[in-house]
């Protein structure tokens, strides 16, 4: 495996934490960020949500590692004209080190305005007519544009990249993964799946770029390690569409009152075993992925650095 990145969560911590994260895992060895984007937090107990953008601009002055959101949905909540001018921009501040991952959504952060949220196969037409309006206006020309879902008229970004900003798209079942072959620079996707991986390659991704990202919890104890996990992010464990169709933190919260701690246990990698962390990553690389973005969950980052730094990034790289 080429790369193995650390993942900052905007759901669980603020601006200033983030960026200390960042710098924390430049230290400890990291080649690249993901940063995930999202109006609300999953559940309460998370209990934060920055911009996004805001974040990359501070990222871009604190460490020289390339970054990636993981994943910004350009459809509903924010129409791709404007995303486009944040990821030029953000390219820009990062001297070319930037990447859009880009995905289909969830209603948690898109119903905000009041639209409606469409099924499946319609977000995944609108994030297709999505990327076509950014990469046009990535080009820096004047562009307007009148399709099924979205019309810019007039529209020129002044400040753009030397070259053009990289589109990765998240999928996470077949129908996703044919379209990210078809318009995407990469593949993102959260399981070390080797099916999904040989489906975008054959669908037209060819050799560009399959990502994969996971949540751990570093601790010394390793009960109390899934205790935090259970807390945080039951989230993690829910089924099927759920992720993308519940409206609110509160609806999660509900539907994560069937989650129990023994489910966390033999889905999250918890505790302080190197084994086990360094398996949970292998695997990624044993499916055919290019990069993995991991997570710490919970409050204790800089002892979940040194332990990456120590024991289980050189025996991946061993």
């Amino acid at each position: 495996m080429a790369h193995f990145g650390y993942f900052l969560s905007c759901e669980e911590h603020g601006p200033a934490e983030l960026v200390e994260q960042a710098r924390l895992a430049e230290e400890a060895g990291f080649d690249c960020l993901w940063i995930s984007d999202h109006y609300h937090p999953w559940n309460d107990q998370q209990g934060q949500s920055p911009f996004v953008w805001s974040v990359i601009g501070a990222l871009s002055e604190a460490v020289s590692l390339p970054v990636e959101t993981a994943v910004t949905c350009p459809t509903v909540r924010i129409h791709p004209a404007v995303i486009a001018q944040a990821a030029a921009t953000s390219a820009v501040q990062l001297g070319g080190r930037f990447r859009l991952g880009v995905g289909s959504g969830e209603a948690l952060n898109e119903h905000i305005l009041g639209d409606a949220w469409p099924e499946t196969p319609v977000r995944l037409e609108m994030l297709e007519e999505a990327v076509a309006v950014i990469r046009k206006l990535l080009t820096g020309e004047q562009v307007s544009h009148r399709g099924t879902h979205y019309t810019v008229e007039n529209a020129r970004l002044y400040t753009v990249p030397d070259e053009p900003v990289p589109i990765d798209v998240s999928a996470f079942g077949p129908q996703a993964a044919e379209v990210a072959a078809r318009i995407g620079d990469g593949l993102i996707t959260m399981t070390p799946d080797a099916d999904m991986v040989e489906r975008y390659r054959r669908g037209g991704g060819g050799v560009s770029p399959v990502s994969g990202g996971l949540k751990v919890c570093w601790g010394p104890d390793r009960e109390e390690a899934v205790r935090t996990v259970h807390r945080l992010w039951p989230n993690e464990s829910l089924p099927g569409e759920l992720p993308q169709v519940l409206p609110t933190p509160r609806h999660f919260e509900q539907a994560c009152e069937l989650v129990t701690q023994e489910q966390i246990a033999e889905s999250v990698p918890c505790g302080d075993d190197p084994d086990a962390h360094i398996e949970a990553l292998a695997a990624f690389a044993d499916a055919g992925f290019d990069a993995v973005y991991v997570n710490q969950i919970g409050k204790d980052q800089r002892g979940f650095f040194d332990f990456y730094r120590t024991k289980v990034l050189p025996a991946l790289r061993g």
